[in-house]
């Protein structure tokens, strides 16, 4: 995905355990991972509500990104991460909307899964609300398009560049693994907690936040894919030969210079606002266990827009920005025509004139 494993997050091989080096051990860690997964997913009467929520999601992000990670690291092979992300996007968001079903069932969760997936599996218990259905939908959608996107550039490409040094380490290249199931988790923390609340606990009819949160997620989603769309024509042309541009000051790049990074944090903004609005309302927030006042309201609040703010961070702070920037001003800083393009344009926020 975008957010990916920075060479400034690199930390020495001395600071982690040990890559399994066996297969067999590798086989006990990947069931530790689902033996983790049953456990916290049927019901435990010392398990908080919210910790239910979102641990189950959190172990599945982790089994599936351990099962990648193995062959991966392997290989020392980048090129099946970023789908893997997608994937992981996918199934966690799937199954938080399914969790409260198999709970009900009291059936193993894997049989449960398999099940569902040839339509045998447990019913919907309450049904679903529509924001249940548009939120996971929507997050899944960014998740496919990037996923896909990033997927075939990385096959073009022969390779994705800021894996060049992290892949030869078995350490460094697992913790890229774990980073990834720590993000996804973290991203869909909205949808992760309007799922866990049951149909009849949300408003029956549409509120402001739902209309605010979905249109903001619209604009960041169209943003994101008109700037992905601008780059690879870009980019296809300079292979081609048709251009002899050394970067891209045009289109949306002409009123940002990461118009595709505003359009993420943008959308994540958004869904993280319809969860927030919705979340803050008594019956849900009793059936996240709190008491309805003021400090669940903040709790759901900054678990909620815990997505858009790390997203931005990595993107500003760690992996995107930086790493973007120090690249071209070593290449082309010296260059008038680099400098004013700099100069006058936005580094986020795109200009509207």
């Amino acid at each position: 995905m975008t957010l990916l494993y920075p060479s400034s997050m690199q930390c020495s091989g001395s600071t982690w355990p040990d890559p399994p080096r066996e297969k067999h051990d590798i086989h006990i860690h990947l069931a530790a991972l689902v033996v983790c997964i049953q456990v916290s997913i049927h019901h435990s009467p010392t398990m908080p509500l919210l910790l239910r929520a979102l641990l189950p999601p959190l172990s599945a992000a982790l089994a599936l990104q351990a099962a990648t990670a193995v062959p991966s690291i392997a290989a020392q092979s980048d090129r099946v991460y970023d789908f893997s992300g997608a994937v992981t996007f996918v199934a966690v968001g799937a199954l938080s909307l399914y969790l409260p079903s198999i709970r009900a069932a009291g059936a193993p969760v894997l049989s449960s899964v398999l099940a569902a997936l040839r339509g045998r599996g447990p019913p919907f218990v309450g049904g679903l609300d529509w924001r249940h259905i548009a939120m996971t939908g929507v997050a899944g959608i960014w998740a496919v398009r990037l996923g896909s996107y990033l997927f075939y550039r990385n096959l073009v490409q022969g390779g994705d560049s800021r894996f060049a040094d992290i892949k030869a380490s078995a350490p460094k290249f697992a913790a890229a693994f774990l980073f990834q199931a720590m993000w996804v988790t973290l991203c869909l923390s909205p949808v992760l907690l309007v799922n866990a609340v049951p149909r009849a606990a949300l408003a029956s009819g549409v509120v402001a936040t739902d209309v605010l949160g979905l249109g903001l997620w619209v604009a960041g989603f169209a943003t994101e894919c008109v700037a992905d769309a601008q780059k690879s024509r870009w980019l296809h042309g300079k292979r081609e030969k048709l251009h002899d541009e050394d970067f891209l000051t045009h289109g949306l790049f002409a009123r940002s210079r990461f118009p595709n990074y505003f359009g993420e944090i943008t959308l994540w903004t958004g869904l993280a606002t319809a969860a927030a609005g919705i979340l803050a309302r008594r019956p849900a927030q009793l059936a996240l266990g709190f008491s309805g006042g003021w400090g669940g309201i903040m709790a759901t609040t900054a678990l909620s827009y815990v997505s858009p703010a790390f997203s931005a961070f990595l993107l500003l702070k760690v992996s995107g920005v930086p790493l973007s920037e120090a690249k071209y001003d070593k290449r082309y800083g010296d260059r008038k025509d680099y400098q004013e393009w700099k100069k006058n344009t936005n580094q986020l926020i795109p200009r509207l004139s």
